[in-house]
C-alpha cells in the first residue's frame, strides 16, 4: 500500500472478479478516508430525520433522546469499525473472517443469518424507495399509482443490481456521488423546514423511565452501526481502516438531533412520521422542492441497498455456493426484485410482518457480533489467510463453543424482547415474566434488553472460553506466502 495509490485507481466500469478470496496486496488501493463515502452514503438521508420521531416514541424527552442518540450511534459505529479492522488484517470479507472464531463449517450458521438479513434489508430498502417515489408524485398530482410504482421499482432495482453485479470499484464511485447529492439536498431540506421547530414545545416534553431510555438506546444502535456489523470488513479488505469513523458518526448524529427537534415540535407531525416518514416530511415542503426531495429519499435508500446486495452475494459464496461473485449478486437481486413486487403490488400489509422477521434476526446477529468483537480483541497476529478456506487448517471444521454461545445467547435474547410488528412473533418475551421484569406487558417489555444481553453473552463467553484456543492458533507459524 503506497501513498500514490488512490481512489483514482478505481475502474468502475469493469466487473469485479474477486469473490471471497484474499485480496492480493497489488490489488489494494485507496486511502482510509475513502471508506467515508460508502458508509456516509448508506447513512445520510432525510429519512434519518425520522429516527427522531421513533426515538421520542419511546416516551423520552429531547435531552434524553439526544444523549441516547449520541451514545447509541458512537458505540454502534465503533463496533462496526472494530470489525472493519479485521478486514484490513485478513484481506477477506466479514463472514469469511468469522470462520476464525466458528470454524469453516461452524461459521455457516451466522453466515445464513447474515445472508437472510442482507437480502431482507435490501428488499425493504427497495420497497421503501419505490413507495417514497409514489408518495411524492401523488402529492405533485402527476401520478403516484401503479404506473409510477412500476417505473420507480424498475429504476431502483436496476441501480441496485447494477451496483451489486459490477462490484467494489463501481460501488465506491456510486456511493461518492450519492453522498454528494444527498448531502447537498438534505442541507437544503433542513434550511426549508427549520422554521417548523418550536423550542418551547420541544423542551416541554417530559422525561421517560430508565426502561424507555434503554429501549431507545437499543433502537438507535441497531438502526445505525449494528445494522452494518456483518458487512463491515467487506470494503476494508481493499482499503486500510485507520480513520474515517468520525465522519460517518457525525452525519447520523446531526440528522437524528434535527429529527428530534422537528418531531418534538408538533404532535401531528410526530404521529405522521411514525406511520409514513417520507409522506410526513414531504408535507413540510414547498411544491418546487418535492422532486429534489424524492431524489434525496430514493438515493439514500439505494445507497444502503447497494451495500446490502454486495454483501449478501459474498455471504452466499461463503456458504460454499460455487459461482462467480457477480452471479451471486444477480441471484440475490432476483430474490430482492420478486420480494419487492410481491409487497408493493400484492401483499400491501406484508411489510410490517417482514420487518418483524428481520428485527428478530437482529438478536442472533448481536450475539455473533459479540463473539466476533471478542475474537478480534483476543488476536495479536494477522489471520492465517489460506487456512480460512480449509477445514484442515488451524481454524478447524466446527468450533462448538462459539456456535453454542450464539444459540444460547439468541434463546435468551428472544426471551427478553417483544415484537409488535408481526402477529406470529408474539411468542417472544417468554423470559420477561420468569426474570421478574413484568412480563410481556410490563415496563421492560419494549426495552429490547435481549439485543444487549445477546451481545454481552457472545462477547463475554468467547472472551472467557476462546482465549486458550486463540493463543494455540497463534502459537503455530503462519503459512509461507504463495510463490509468485
Amino acid at each position: 500500500m503506497t501513498d500514490a495509490t488512490s481512489a483514482a485507481d478505481l475502474r468502475p466500469l469493469e466487473v469485479e472478479m474477486n469473490g471471497i478470496n484474499v485480496i492480493a496486496e497489488n490489488e489494494r488501493k485507496g486511502h482510509p478516508r475513502d471508506l467515508f463515502w460508502p458508509w456516509f452514503a448508506a447513512n445520510i438521508s432525510v429519512l434519518g430525520l425520522g429516527y427522531g420521531s421513533f426515538v421520542l416514541g419511546f416516551g423520552i424527552s429531547f435531552w434524553q433522546g439526544l444523549i441516547v442518540g449520541v451514545i447509541g450511534i458512537v458505540l454502534s459505529f465503533l463496533a462496526c469499525g472494530f470489525i472493519a479492522l479485521a478486514g484490513k488484517r485478513g484481506s477477506a470479507p466479514t463472514m469469511v473472517l468469522s470462520r476464525a472464531a466458528f470454524g469453516v463449517n461452524g461459521n455457516k450458521l451466522p453466515t445464513v443469518i447474515s445472508w437472510l438479513l442482507t437480502v431482507g434489508w435490501e428488499t425493504v430498502l427497495v420497497i421503501l424507495a419505490t413507495l417514497a417515489t409514489a408518495t411524492v408524485f401523488h402529492r405533485l398530482g402527476v401520478g403516484g399509482g401503479n404506473g409510477t410504482k412500476v417505473i420507480a421499482l424498475i429504476l431502483v432495482v436496476a441501480l441496485t443490481i447494477f451496483g451489486g453485479v459490477m462490484g467494489f470499484d463501481l460501488i465506491m464511485r456510486l456511493q461518492t456521488w450519492i453522498t454528494i447529492v444527498t448531502g447537498v439536498f438534505t442541507v437544503v431540506f433542513i434550511a426549508l423546514v427549520a422554521d417548523k421547530i418550536h423550542w418551547h414545545t420541544v423542551s416541554g416534553i417530559p422525561g421517560g423511565s430508565a426502561q424507555a431510555i434503554i429501549g431507545a438506546l437499543v433502537f438507535v444502535m441497531t438502526g445505525f452501526g449494528l445494522g452494518w456489523v456483518n458487512c463491515a470488513a467487506d470494503y476494508s479488505r481493499y482499503l486500510p481502516r485507520r480513520s474515517s469513523g468520525a465522519g460517518v458518526i457525525g452525519a447520523p448524529i446531526f440528522l437524528l438531533v434535527f429529527g428530534l427537534l422537528l418531531a418534538g415540535s408538533s404532535k401531528s407531525l410526530f404521529t405522521a412520521i411514525q406511520n409514513d416518514p417520507v409522506g410526513a416530511l414531504a408535507t413540510l415542503l414547498p411544491t418546487w422542492f418535492l422532486v429534489p426531495f424524492a431524489i434525496v429519499a430514493v438515493l439514500g435508500l439505494i445507497g444502503g441497498s447497494v451495500l446490502d446486495i454486495y454483501s449478501s452475494g459474498l455471504a452466499m459464496l461463503t456458504l460454499g455456493v460455487r459461482i462467480p461473485r457477480y452471479v451471486a449478486a444477480l441471484i440475490d437481486g432476483t430474490v430482492m426484485t420478486l420480494g419487492s413486487i410481491y409487497v408493493v403490488f400484492v401483499a400491501h400489509n406484508f411489510i410490517a410482518q417482514f420487518e418483524g422477521f428481520l428485527i428478530t434476526l437482529g438478536v442472533p446477529i448481536a450475539a455473533w457480533c459479540g463473539v466476533m468483537l471478542a475474537d478480534i480483541a483476543l488476536r495479536r497476529r494477522d489471520y492465517a489467510e489460506p487456512e480460512l478456506f480449509s477445514t484442515a487448517g488451524r481454524y478447524g471444521d466446527i468450533r462448538w463453543a462459539p456456535v453454542a454461545g450464539v444459540v444460547i445467547a439468541t434463546a435468551i435474547g428472544w426471551g427478553l424482547v417483544t415484537n409488535t410488528n408481526a402477529s406470529w412473533l408474539t411468542w417472544q418475551g417468554y423470559l420477561l415474566g420468569p426474570f421478574g421484569l413484568g412480563g410481556k406487558t410490563g415496563a421492560w417489555a419494549f426495552a429490547n434488553l435481549g439485543v444487549l444481553v445477546a451481545l454481552a453473552i457472545g462477547f463475554l463467553a468467547h472472551l472467557a472460553f476462546g482465549w486458550a484456543t486463540v493463543r494455540a492458533e497463534e502459537a503455530a507459524p503462519l503459512p509461507a506466502p504463495a510463490a509468485v
